[in-house]
């Protein structure tokens, strides 16, 4: 899907700021191109979906013993549950 942002461009000493008006997101560049180059790229990462860098660490496991009278009560609960 592209989506299209507004940008507001202006100088700080040897630097032009680019700052997107929809979403609080701002860069920066030796020139103006630069500047909204950079800010594309944060507005593109910004939206990215996650990504694990790394599998969680494990901390404990929970063990559990039901008895088939509960299990059919809890699949019939949740079946309920999504019906409604």
């Amino acid at each position: 899907m592209k989506r299209q942002f507004s940008a507001t461009e202006w100088r700080e000493g040897n630097w032009y700021v680019s700052q997107c008006l929809e979403v609080d997101i701002a860069s920066q560049g030796e020139t103006e191109e630069a500047a909204l180059a950079n800010l594309k790229e944060a507005l593109e990462l910004h939206f990215e979906a996650p990504q694990a860098t790394r599998p969680p660490k494990i901390v404990s496991r929970v063990g559990m013993i039901a008895d088939a009278a509960r299990r059919s009560a809890c699949a019939t609960s949740l079946a309920k549950i999504q019906l409604v």
